[in-house]
């Protein structure tokens, strides 16, 4: 484990003490006088708050207080939020984009959920915007740089030069739908980009990526950079090892944390010398008053949806729990229900869909009223529902796919139906399935099986390659109704769902 993680790093709940540096959070003790600020979100796919933290508003307040102080500051965004989202399943992200051109990032790394709804709506999204993308690492088909994306930038701020490359992690193309873009070797491209922005004169490098904790450490190991911001994992995570500085602003605008750098100069030309000090502040988006001008647009915009999604399709007699730890790790009750109203809806014998579809993130209560809101919620990326056909041992692949990661709690975690599936997660991936039952009996691995899963999967999303092969002719843009009506239909039929985890994934 990296010295940075082990030491020197702020979670959530926890904090430890940090080498060569202050933390502060809300009105705490003033930090030294700022040279210049580094202010960082990552990860905001909601428009409005949730219990009072988050949301483009609260964002929106903080990131103007910042701007207020009058220090030199560059505002990051590392990148997914056009997706998922409720009314992004509507609009492909367009209302993220009119919400973020109001608060303006200077540098916007895009995410994996940057390409959910595919290449042209992600270049359309990138078309209205009023910020600047940087995305050193990817590339058209032919290798040739994209159109409105830089790769890196030197800010001058408040008389220190500070270089910023951009980078998006590389397997996008197993996470969502980007095309024939290329995502380049991270590390790789850093190394050229900060030599680059050595040579252009640079007093810091700073990494801007939308990158796992794994690359993470990585890069921080590297000494590539003097500070890396950086989102996906959704941690609140500060770190400094006394060489490099990594931040990451836990998820929907919950908190934003800001880097006040206090820098001296000595020397000049060649013998120019920069020494640095940082300081943290982690502005907790509940101590603030939400903007109104932004307020005003997103209420605008809730007032739209309500009209056609506050409406009930059935009533739990027992509770769900979509929290993104619960679908990623276990068998769950709403796991089943999608997985059984797939299956239901297309005949299949088998239904496997992933845990990272399931985006809620939240505990539904027995007497709760589902609507048509609370499905698209935990179904925004407007997946359709498709059938494949796959042998007994390829079923087993997938399944092996899918508890692959699950110590990292992974997105590709199937939820299920038709199938009951014994796992121990303490073999090594690509054996962890122990046992298989189709109905009451052992899969068979010559028999074949039809199996409903969702077209993101069996375009290969997620590591599960295996499910194209059931598809005669290959051609994998299989027509399919929506998993979310699929499951809407489903609930109106059942009326009361009253479903408990019942032994379809047990793990030893």
């Amino acid at each position: 484990m990296s010295p940075i993680s082990r030491r020197q790093t702020l979670r959530l709940g926890v904090t430890a003490g940090l080498a060569a540096a202050a933390l502060t959070t809300g009105a705490e003790a003033a930090p030294p006088p700022a040279s210049f600020t580094l202010l960082l979100v990552n990860d905001i796919y909601k428009m409005n708050e949730d219990k009072g933290r988050g949301g483009f508003p609260r964002l929106a307040a903080i990131v103007k207080a910042e701007r207020a102080r009058g220090v030199p500051m560059l505002f990051c965004h590392a990148g997914d939020c056009f997706s998922p989202s409720l009314m992004s399943g509507f609009d492909h992200g367009a209302h993220i984009v009119a919400l973020t051109n109001m608060i303006k990032p200077d540098v916007f790394v895009p995410g994996n959920h940057e390409f959910d709804f595919g290449k042209e709506d992600y270049f359309a999204r990138q078309r209205e915007a009023d910020f600047p993308f940087f995305a050193a690492n990817m590339r058209d088909a032919a290798g040739n740089s994209l159109p409105g994306h830089q790769d890196s930038a030197v800010f001058d701020l408040g008389g220190i030069k500070v270089g910023v490359v951009g980078l998006i992690l590389e397997n996008v193309p197993q996470m969502s739908d980007p095309g024939d873009l290329a995502f380049l070797p991270v590390m790789e491209t850093l190394r050229k980009e900060a030599k680059k922005l050595r040579e252009e004169g640079a007093d810091l490098v700073v990494a801007v990526t939308h990158t796992d904790r794994a690359m993470d450490y990585e890069i921080v190991r590297s000494r590539l950079v003097d500070v890396l911001l950086t989102g996906h994992d959704h941690d609140l995570a500060i770190g400094f090892d006394g060489k490099t500085v990594m931040v990451e602003s836990n998820e929907e605008g919950n908190y934003v944390t800001a880097i006040d750098f206090t820098a001296s100069v000595s020397g000049e030309g060649s013998a120019r010398k920069v020494t640095w000090t940082p300081t943290f502040r982690v502005n907790d988006s509940r101590a603030v008053d939400p903007d109104p001008e932004v307020l005003a647009v997103v209420s605008r915009y809730e007032a739209e949806l309500s009209k056609e999604l506050d409406i009930t399709v059935a009533t739990l007699a027992a509770p769900l729990d979509s929290r993104t730890a619960s679908v990623r790790s276990q068998e769950t009750a709403i796991g089943d229900l999608i997985a059984d109203a797939m299956r239901e809806a297309t005949g299949a014998t088998i239904a496997i869909t992933n845990g990272g579809g399931i985006r809620g993130n939240k505990q539904y209560p027995a007497g709760h009223e589902l609507t048509r809101r609370d499905i698209l919620t935990e179904m925004p990326f407007g997946n359709r529902t498709v059938v494949t056909s796959l042998t007994g041992k390829q079923v087993k692949a997938a399944l092996e796919n899918g508890f692959s990661q699950m110590e990292q709690r992974a997105g590709r975690f199937p939820q299920v139906s038709g199938l009951a599936v014994t796992v121990d997660p303490k073999r090594p991936a690509g054996s962890r399935v122990v046992a298989v039952k189709v109905g009451d009996a052992p899969i068979e691995d010559d028999k074949t099986y039809t199996v409903a899963t969702n077209d993101f999967m069996l375009k290969g999303g997620d590591g599960y390659s295996m499910l194209a092969s059931g598809v005669k002719g290959g051609d994998l843009d299989v027509a399919g109704k929506l998993m979310a009506n699929d499951v809407m239909v489903y609930a109106r039929k059942v009326g009361t769902i009253d479903l408990k985890p019942e032994g379809r994934i047990v793990i030893e």
